[in-house]
């Protein structure tokens, strides 16, 4: 395929996803996210996964387009977007043979990405390793490291704690208490006392923990199981948080664009 800028594809749009998405797509790559037709994105004010459902979204100016087929990424391209995909069993790697590929699913393990998959992959997270299925590992875990590029290794193991208590992006997380269909009852950026109902998971309210901003939400309708995360609470109660990519995914998408750029030798353009 003839074609001036650098193609990245990101798998997985959810924030931290969009987070490099968005670093890619400034710095001048042509960016196709790839994700679950229902994807399960809480913070979906700020993630492109949400363009699967709403046909676009525009996240700190960056405008995401949802793609039904692979004809129509070239014209999202073209109008300076992001594209977004339905493609979980990535048939459009063969059909746009990216230079970059970008693994944020963040499944705390590695569900298929090799290093031979574009002339650059990055993985972020847990659960690969720098030099074996890719080529460097982001390190994802709030602290200290967090967005640096690890070039042998593995990141950290994720721990399940939330954070610092001063952590901009640990805020409190729900999840579901049951087996079911998810509605919210409240939206994203409301004020909430502790008690208040956010949720329902089939007939099982899901009440606010403690008082803070909604940050976080699933699309409503979306079949949900037992434990799975639904929502969060940020109890520092600033509505724009909720609409503005986290300074945790602007850290992991700027670890991602360093090495990318570290290896741009690599590129097919």
């Amino acid at each position: 395929m003839s074609r001036t800028h650098p193609v990245a594809i990101v798998k997985g749009a959810g924030d931290l996803g969009t987070g490099a998405a968005y670093r890619l797509h400034k710095a001048g790559f042509r960016v196709l996210c790839l994700d679950l037709p229902r994807p399960l994105v809480i913070r979906r004010m700020v993630a492109f996964a949400s363009a699967l459902y709403d046909g676009r979204i525009t996240v700190d100016g960056a405008q995401a387009e949802r793609a039904l087929f692979a004809d129509e990424v070239m014209y999202i391209w073209q109008r300076g977007c992001v594209a977004v995909m339905a493609d979980p069993s990535l048939r459009t790697l063969d059909i746009f043979r990216p230079d970059v590929l970008v693994d944020a699913i963040m499944t705390r393990r590695n569900t298929g990405t090799t290093i031979n998959d574009a002339s650059v992959v990055v993985a972020c997270g847990p659960g690969f390793t720098a030099g074996e299925d890719c080529h460097a590992v982001i390190e994802t875990q709030r602290g200290h490291d967090l967005g640096r590029v690890l070039w042998a290794g593995s990141a950290a193991p994720n721990t399940g704690a939330p954070g610092l208590a001063n952590d901009e992006d640990a805020p409190c997380v729900l999840r579901a208490p049951c087996d079911g269909a998810f509605y919210g009852r409240r939206a994203i950026g409301d004020r909430v006392k502790a008690g208040d109902i956010i949720a329902t998971v089939g007939r099982t309210p899901v009440p606010a923990p403690l008082d803070g901003v909604v940050r976080g939400l699933l699309h409503d309708d979306v079949a949900v199981t037992a434990g799975l995360k639904i929502a969060d609470i940020d109890p520092r109660g600033e509505p724009r948080h909720c609409f503005s990519i986290s300074a945790r995914a602007l850290a992991v998408g700027g670890g991602v664009l360093e090495a990318v750029f570290t290896l741009r030798e690599k590129w097919r353009v």
